[in-house]
């Protein structure tokens, strides 16, 4: 094993620092960060993924909904950096309890939340189907680059 002199060390080290920092430079530079609905596409707790969506909108990055995306994941086109995929699945209905639905309404912009309303999506607990591709050109969502 070769010895390191404290020279080739104390390089090393800056070499390192200087990696660490840029990778976190890179890490939160909204325009380079992003994240996607993959970790929550099976959704969960309205109030979980409420709290989820603020920590997200705080941090600027870009939000990918992206592949299947069900019930409270749905939540996130409410995100101000958010695209979405055409290939995605998007599924809507009712919560379990009133106010849970409510707050998905609440993510939609009006004309989405008139058609889940008007089509009664969000009545029952069963799934209706929205693609991506319809939630860009039918509801305006920006589509992911």
């Amino acid at each position: 094993m070769k010895d390191f002199s404290y020279a080739n060390t104390a390089h090393l080290l800056k070499i390192l620092t200087l990696s660490a920092c840029l990778v976190t430079i890179g890490a939160v530079t909204p325009s380079h960060a992003q994240l996607t609905s993959a970790p929550y596409s099976m959704g969960g707790s309205t109030k979980q993924f409420a709290q989820d969506r603020a920590r997200i909108e705080k941090s600027g990055q870009l939000f990918r909904i992206q592949g299947h995306c069900q019930s409270a994941c749905t939540m996130f086109l409410a995100l101000k950096n958010v695209c979405v995929e055409p290939s995605a699945e998007l599924l809507f209905h009712a919560g379990k309890h009133p106010f849970a639905t409510r707050l998905m309404l609440d993510s939609y912009n009006a004309s989405l939340r008139s058609f889940v309303t008007a089509n009664h999506y969000m009545d029952t607990p069963q799934f209706h189907t929205i693609s991506g591709s319809e939630i860009i050109q039918k509801f305006g969502y920006r589509k992911c680059p």
